[in-house]
């Protein structure tokens, strides 16, 4: 192996290893998150917390490029309508179908995107990669057994989110790339965040601040850390094609399963632990490339 080589091959591992940080980060705010018994509460300080923090950011970054701000407002707007779409996911279906289902969605359909409409290619082998990790997080949806029929409003509303998840992704892999990956963090979390706290004060109102004051600590810490994931996997898509990251970001789900079982107690299964291995042999796919 030249030189070069042996850097590619460098570079390539360290994205691969920043974007698992950033999938367990994920994994970690969605914990936090899920622990919130008011899943409207626990979004609604979360979207405080991006507010608060964009705002700041913002004051020190300035705005974006020019040529950024088209990117920068669409993809504040797709992800105010991902959260939503999450949101009635959640309560429309089970969350151990519609959540593996959102999420394992966007990978290949991030891969179709990218190659479309920005011309990236990627090797055969990254390609099986991301097939493959689809695919493992995808059969989760079936891990207890196969969906009823009143399962398919909620894996509808699943599918739709996971299509959301991949247009923001190939968004932001363009944005970012047009001003710095910090100051197109902040402006994007800033003009998404009031979007469900206003939504929740609609919602709950006089019990709104007094669920804020209940759960503050867990929904702001999951926003903290929730920031600090896509972080990373914006400065990752400046750094490689966006269809292998996504699908690495996705791995998160694994990694919530292996956190559940370590930390909670949770029943990890046979179904979900080889599944788990087969996202894991896509991961080795991925990075061999």
């Amino acid at each position: 192996m030249t030189d070069v080589a042996a850097e590619a091959q460098q570079a390539g591992t360290l994205v691969t290893l920043a974007v698992l940080l950033a999938a367990v980060l994920h994994a970690t705010w969605n914990a936090l998150a899920h622990g919130v018994a008011d899943r409207m509460i626990g979004f609604s300080l979360i979207g405080l917390t991006y507010t608060a923090v964009g705002a700041v950011v913002v004051m020190f970054t300035g705005p974006p490029a020019p040529e950024a701000w088209p990117l920068v407002l669409a993809s504040a707007a797709v992800h105010v309508l991902y959260q939503f779409g999450l949101l009635a996911s959640y309560r429309l279906g089970e969350f151990s179908q519609v959540y593996p289902l959102a999420r394992g969605t966007s990978p290949w359909v991030v891969t179709l995107l990218s190659a479309v409409l920005l011309g990236q290619r990627i090797p055969a082998v990254q390609l099986a990669g991301v097939l493959v990790v689809s695919a493992g997080l995808l059969s989760l949806v079936f891990v207890g057994g196969m969906p009823g029929r009143t399962a398919v409003p909620g894996l509808l509303a699943a599918f739709g989110t996971g299509l959301l998840i991949a247009t923001y992704t190939v968004i932001d892999g363009v944005g970012v790339h047009r001003t710095g990956v910090l100051g197109y963090a902040a402006w994007m979390f800033l003009l998404q965040g009031p979007a469900l706290p206003l939504a929740g004060w609609a919602a709950r109102r006089r019990s709104f601040l007094p669920g804020l004051r209940r759960h503050w600590r867990g929904g702001i810490a999951g926003g903290l850390v929730s920031m600090a994931a896509y972080g990373i996997v914006l400065w990752a898509q400046t750094r490689a094609t966006l269809g292998p990251v996504a699908a690495l970001r996705e791995t998160s789900i694994v990694f919530g399963a292996l956190l559940g079982a370590i930390f909670l107690g949770e029943r990890m299964g046979r179904g979900r632990a080889v599944l788990a291995g087969v996202v894991v042999a896509g991961i080795v796919l991925i990075d061999l490339a």
